[in-house]
């Protein structure tokens, strides 16, 4: 566990419910996650936010994987979160098979790596997690141009998500764990 300056402590010990994440955690990343740590103090808010991200991240969704990575990326950049930066960094890096993205997501608009699909959705996220939120006829209009309504409530979801997963990170100051350095890009056949 690495040792942290952040103003309100982890828990050391996890409650029994948290347990099996934990372990799953430590499975998958050889840690449990630094915010499980904080979030861990009350376990119930703990499991309503992990089943609204699981429902975000189904099979099923509107939003591809890595649209959805790529999103979560830049808010977590906007929203100044250390782990969230880092953890889904190595997420859109995992799901795009490189790091492009996950390189050029902080200057996007100077970027020729993304889609007009992937930009519009950008713009979008920008807007969307500004105070207040700054979503404009042009925005909505590039939107509707790549996604149904269905599609962009669902984005809508999954910005609101990552804004209050990463606000409450930051603001506790919870520490990156050093996960998008383990990316290994693999070689192009």
């Amino acid at each position: 566990m690495k040792e942290t300056t952040a103003w309100v402590a982890p828990i050391e010990s996890l409650p029994a419910s948290l347990k099996p994440i934990a372990a799953m955690q430590k499975k998958h990343f050889g840690a449990v996650l630094n915010p499980t740590r904080w979030w861990g103090r009350m376990p119930r808010l703990f499991w309503l936010v992990a089943l609204f991200v699981g429902f975000l991240e189904r099979r099923k969704a509107r939003l591809s994987p890595v649209l959805r990575s790529l999103l979560m990326t830049r808010v977590s950049q906007l929203c100044h979160c250390a782990f969230c930066i880092d953890a889904n960094s190595l997420r859109l890096a995992e799901r795009a098979g490189a790091l492009d993205k996950v390189q050029a997501v902080s200057h996007w608009r100077e970027s020729d790596v993304f889609s007009d699909e992937e930009c519009a959705a950008l713009a979008y996220a920008e807007a969307v997690s500004a105070t207040p939120p700054q979503v404009d006829d042009v925005v909505k209009a590039r939107l509707k141009q790549h996604f149904t309504d269905d599609a962009i409530t669902e984005m809508t979801a999954l910005i609101a998500f990552q804004n209050l997963s990463a606000r409450f990170n930051a603001a506790l100051d919870i520490p990156a764990q050093g996960l998008c350095a383990t990316f290994k890009e693999k070689p192009h056949a």
